[in-house]
């Protein structure tokens, strides 16, 4: 489930980026793709929480800083896909994922063994990234467990 509201949060961002407003965003788009609206509400929160937060959201367009593209070992491309690693880089342009999202990325998919990495795969190592983020301090204002919690 939570790749799918990875993919709906990259379009909401995505819309955003094309100067709309949240509440002008056509939902019915992501309703025909199948999207239920639990999964539209929680990519929703996740965004007004990081918002909430303080957190940039999106790039700040021209004031970005220009930045280097991170160019994979052969090692690294033998098991990601061309369509993985430009799905890792699109999430970057968006501002979903840094630099060190993206090291932790392949770091992950590498030590765990995969033979082969395609979207579906990075989809799900990103949505484990994106969520799964240390926010101890901020304890009972997430939307998901992480994988350390404990419920009592």
């Amino acid at each position: 489930m939570q790749e799918r509201i990875v993919e709906i949060i990259v379009y909401l961002i995505h819309e955003m980026q094309a100067d709309k407003r949240l509440g002008e965003i056509d939902l019915r788009i992501l309703s025909d793709k199948g999207y239920t609206q639990n999964e539209i509400s929680t990519a929703f929160s996740w965004l007004f929480d990081k918002i909430h937060l303080g957190d940039n959201i999106l790039p700040a367009g021209s004031r970005r800083l220009p930045h280097s593209q991170r160019v994979l070992h052969e090692s690294e491309r033998s098991v990601i896909t061309p369509e993985a690693h430009g799905y890792l880089l699109q999430l970057r342009e968006l501002g979903l994922l840094d630099d060190m999202n993206i090291e932790l990325a392949i770091d992950r998919i590498m030590m765990a063994g995969f033979g082969s990495v395609g979207i579906d795969e990075m989809k799900s190592v990103i949505a484990s990234i994106i969520f799964d983020y240390d926010d101890s301090n901020r304890i009972g204002s997430r939307l998901m467990l992480n994988s350390k919690d404990t419920i009592h």
